[in-house]
Order: structure tokens, then sequence, then C-alpha cells
């Protein structure tokens, strides 16, 4: 049987970005505040105060520069948010790319 082609690590998070969906927005993390919060600066202009939930606390680390996508709470949307992914340095420079990031 003929091998199929191996694919890098590159192609392979490329293919597997994640894609803001509904209220999601991108965002830059500007400063660590403690207490797992964090400030982003969203790309739809607001700047937010945003908490590392549960279930990404001890499994992905963040640090300042990191690209984020948020999920901004139902009460208080432009000031406070939720982090909902990080973006890999291979994952962001792809967005750069396609122009969804700066």
């Amino acid at each position: 049987m003929p091998k199929e082609p191996e694919l890098t690590q590159e192609e392979i998070e490329i293919s597997r970005t994640r894609m803001p969906r509904g209220i999601e927005i991108l965002g830059v993390v500007e400063m660590m505040l403690g207490g797992d919060k964090l400030r982003v600066k969203c790309y739809d202009g607001n700047t937010r105060i945003c908490r590392i939930p549960g279930k990404l606390r001890k499994k992905v680390w963040i640090r300042v520069g990191d690209y984020v996508l948020v999920e901004p709470w139902s009460a208080q949307s432009n000031e406070r948010a939720d982090i909902v992914f990080r973006y890999t340095s291979t994952q962001a420079n792809w967005l750069r790319r396609k122009n969804y990031i700066k």
C-alpha cells in the first residue's frame, strides 16, 4: 500500500486553528493582574478584565503578548470576559497572514 505523506507540525496546527464563534472576540494579553485575571485588549476596541476558567487554569499557560479568544460576560460585557482559547505562535502567524489580527 502507498504511504501517506506525513504532515509537519505547522500544517497540523493550522488545520485546527479555532476561529471566533458567536460573541467570541480575538484579543492580546496586555497585563497579568494575578489571581487568574488578565487585562486583554480586544479587537472590538475595548480593554477587558478576563478570567481564566478552571478548565484552562493548570492546562494552558498564558503570558503577556499571547493572542487569546475571549467570551464577554452577559452582564458587564464591555468590561469583563472569560478566556476561551489561547493561540500558539504558529496559529497566531496564520491568523496574521489571513488578516484576522494585526
